[in-house]
């Protein structure tokens, strides 16, 4: 690891940032010294811009994208360099709000019917009974399941913030048959390594059973480096 790379690492942790963002600024730092074929904090505000323009022109990265390299870069240099005046240098790209396409009940009852397996099944019940995110889900524990005042609590979530959601009726009677089968210990989705499942397969899951639903297409909602999951938007072919 260079000296660059421990500073900002260090520069990260210090304010305890979540280690998908740790990892995606990192990244996005040697993308841009590789773009240059030069060490990073050589490059100055020339180089910001000719490589922010590039991202949009050349590569056609969507805003939201770019704001993350942008984010990213803006911490090297202000944080790590303690280069200040490179702010106004690079600007955060305007990005399109748009409206997601919500599924209809139909059409998630058509989504969750297509699971292949009571596992597969439960965990597309509570993405969408509670709204909570791939992480989220991948990180839920069994002791925070309350069926007394029918909530789940939510550990470290977006943010680090703790949270409740409601807990339906129908989705805690889909959740004793799978503990009752499963018979998880920590993790209500035990996976291999480590002992919660993983990204990728939560995220396999979803576009599997997305594929099996026939009528529903989903495309992602933001740039894959958001690390949003399964959280998607979804039309009609």
């Amino acid at each position: 690891m260079t000296h660059l790379r421990q500073v900002m690492l260090e520069e990260l942790q210090r304010r305890n940032f979540a280690a998908t963002t740790i990892t995606t600024y990192l990244k996005a730092v040697v993308q841009f010294a590789r773009h240059f074929k030069c060490r990073p904090d050589r490059l100055n505000h020339t180089h910001l811009r000719t490589y922010q323009a590039y991202l949009l022109r050349e590569r056609k990265l969507m805003p939201h994208t770019v704001r993350l390299h942008v984010a990213a870069l803006r911490f090297f240099f202000v944080k790590t360099l303690k280069r200040r005046y490179l702010l106004d240098d690079i600007p955060y790209p305007k990005a399109p709000r748009r409206l997601p396409s919500i599924l209809s009940v139909d059409e998630v009852t058509q989504l969750i019917d297509a699971a292949d397996s009571l596992s597969h099944r439960t965990m597309l019940m509570v993405l969408y009974s509670t709204g909570m995110r791939n992480s989220e889900l991948r990180h839920l524990q069994v002791a925070g399941i309350d069926s007394r005042r029918m909530l789940i609590h939510i550990r470290l979530g977006k943010g680090g913030r703790d949270r409740y959601v409601p807990l339906s009726a129908t989705l805690l009677t889909t959740l004793r048959v799978y503990y009752r089968w499963m018979q998880p210990k920590t993790w209500l989705f035990p996976g291999t390594i480590p002992d919660y499942v993983s990204s990728r397969y939560s995220e396999l899951v979803f576009r599997a059973r997305a594929r099996r639903s026939t009528d529903i297409m989903l495309t992602p909602s933001s740039s894959p480096c958001r690390g949003k999951g399964v959280h998607r938007e979804a039309h009609h072919r």
